[in-house]
């Protein structure tokens, strides 16, 4: 990462919680010389290397055993200079570090990697779950898996983000024939627009999803999305937020039991997330 961006996210990181909402104000649009980890080499992990290596990102695979014939043969398949290394000093080398490990091994990992000042972490994992008396899975925490490796890691930027889509769609997003949408959560702006912007590069459709603690509800949406697997269905589903304007064009009121109206912390300050679908039509 460049050393302005760099000096910019270390500054942001130093101000209070309140304060580093509103401060961040200087979206990254380009990329240039970041460096992406990617630690796990499983099925989201050896998907995200290629394509973002394709995008020319520089990537470093984090590994239990960086020197296995799987590993090795992922490395020469991303190309363009990638490497790897231990998750530990993958995760030091990256100024963007993808989270693609399950749980428990999640755990483990990310609270042993080091000071990940500064850094922006996808966390892209499944919470930790079980099945319940019906035999669907179940989300067996309160939070989310995002908000515990916030937690772990105070002075890192989370980002909930690419846990609705299958390897399929990052391999290539037209096998969902489609449009996929990437609900993205964090409380740091610079880190959803960093976010959004690999989303967008990868020819998916990002969306704003709100603060970290929202990471909850995209984990849920990930729960309902396994539920033809579950079942034994013949067909699936990806995930497609449909754009619209109804209710800012017609100054939604509700029925009095909401909230509407008090503004939330970043209303003045809303993250910039690239335009991937046509525009709306205007109001009439």
């Amino acid at each position: 990462m460049g050393i302005l961006i760099r000096s910019f996210l270390l500054m942001l990181l130093s101000l209070p919680v309140g304060a580093g909402i509103a401060a961040a104000d200087a979206p990254v649009k380009s990329h240039g010389d970041e460096i992406i980890a990617i630690l796990g080499t499983g099925d989201m992990g050896d998907s995200f290397g290629p394509r973002l290596a394709g995008l020319g990102y520089k990537i470093v695979y984090g590994s239990r055993n960086p020197a296995s014939k799987k590993v090795i043969d992922l490395v020469a398949r991303t190309g363009n200079g990638a490497s790897a290394n231990t998750q530990k000093n993958a995760a030091q080398q990256g100024d963007i570090v993808f989270l693609a490990l399950p749980w428990p091994a999640m755990e483990t990992v990310v609270q042993s990697i080091g000071d990940l000042r500064g850094k922006i972490l996808i966390d892209m994992s499944w919470p930790p779950a079980t099945y319940a008396a019906d035999g669907y899975e179940q989300i067996t925490i309160e939070t989310s898996s995002a908000e515990m490796i916030q937690g772990w890691n105070p002075d890192a930027m989370v980002v909930k983000a690419f846990l609705t889509l299958g390897s399929n769609v990052i391999d290539d997003p037209s096998t969902a024939s489609g449009p996929v949408s990437v609900p993205i959560a964090s409380n740091h702006r610079i880190a959803k627009e960093v976010t959004a912007r690999l989303a967008a590069e990868m020819g998916l459709d990002p969306v704003d999803a709100g603060p970290l603690r929202f990471a909850r509800n995209i984990e849920s949406l990930t729960e309902l999305m396994l539920v033809p697997y579950a079942q034994g269905r013949d067909e699936a589903w990806d995930f497609y937020f449909r754009r619209s304007n109804f209710f800012v064009c017609n100054a939604y009121e509700g029925d009095g039991s909401e909230n509407l109206g008090q503004p939330v912390v970043d209303s003045e300050n809303l993250a910039d997330f690239p335009r991937t679908q046509p525009p709306l039509a205007d109001c009439e």
